[in-house]
């Protein structure tokens, strides 16, 4: 077809250009496209995606990609997925000022420098640079603490390789990766040469036993205000009682109309 010769290059691989765009998403102009998916398309050069002013979500995942340049221009970009590439500078995606969530796994980082062009997002949230499931990593995961560095590095993170480090949930996560510190100490060099030990119970002995019930300020006051709400229902019960007997009294009391004789 006309279209694939003309994304095609030379030296191989396919640039991004209008008529793909067009193609890949139905809108008539580039300024329109808020989501793309262009995933496993063997895209080697991003052409004209910078013209994409408005993209909101972009999907580059599987493809051939090194230079991020055109990146540099979408400043409504807050997802991109650019996992499985050639990617091995991020300078263009400083000027995202509104990423939220960016996939970085299976590409050529070999230092955290390499990322110190991102701390200026502010709005980042989500950083992935393995993906275990997708066998993906960047050279630099090889780093025993890679992980703490980075949320040192990136504070207002939230998630980094898909595990929280903040908000809820983010007390298993540091337990993980203390129990993953503690296994990597006690597997050293030597480690193999000590006598193995009596297997020891997983928890204390009366672990399983029923502990007497903790007493909480919080959950007190909550009882004492359900008991007073429910009191007062029960109040209004006897009250609507009350009237209604008095009502059916009265009714109960007048003379029939048909009863008059005229």
């Amino acid at each position: 077809e006309p279209e694939e010769e003309e994304e095609e290059e030379e030296g191989g691989g396919v640039r991004i250009t209008p008529q793909l765009l067009k193609a890949s998403t139905g809108e008539f102009a580039l300024e329109s496209i808020l989501l793309l998916r262009l995933r496993g398309r063997r895209i080697a050069h991003l052409g004209c995606l910078g013209d994409c002013a408005n993209l909101e979500w972009l999907d580059l995942s599987g493809n051939a990609i090194a230079q991020l340049g055109p990146l540099a221009a979408l400043k409504s970009l807050t997802v991109l997925n650019l996992s499985r590439n050639r990617v091995a500078s991020l300078e263009p995606l400083g000027s995202c000022r509104n990423l939220q969530s960016l996939n970085l796994a299976g590409n050529l980082l070999g230092s955290l420098q390499q990322l110190r062009c991102l701390t200026g997002l502010r709005h980042l949230e989500s950083l992935r640079l393995r993906d275990p499931l997708a066998r993906l990593a960047n050279p630099l995961c090889a780093a025993p603490a890679y992980r703490a560095a980075l949320a040192d590095m990136f504070p207002g993170l939230k998630a980094i390789d898909g595990q929280r480090v903040s908000g809820r949930g983010s007390e298993l996560y540091q337990l993980c990766r203390d129990l993953d510190s503690s296994l990597g100490r006690g597997g050293g060099a030597g480690a193999g040469t000590e006598p193995p030990r009596a297997a020891q119970p997983w928890v204390e002995a009366g672990f399983w036993e029923p502990r007497p019930p903790r007493h909480s300020s919080i959950a007190e006051e909550a009882y004492r205000q359900f008991g007073e709400v429910l009191q007062e229902c029960r109040e209004l019960s006897r009250r609507a009682d009350d009237t209604i007997a008095q009502a059916e009294r009265a009714l109960s009391g007048r003379p029939d109309p048909n009863s008059y004789v005229f």
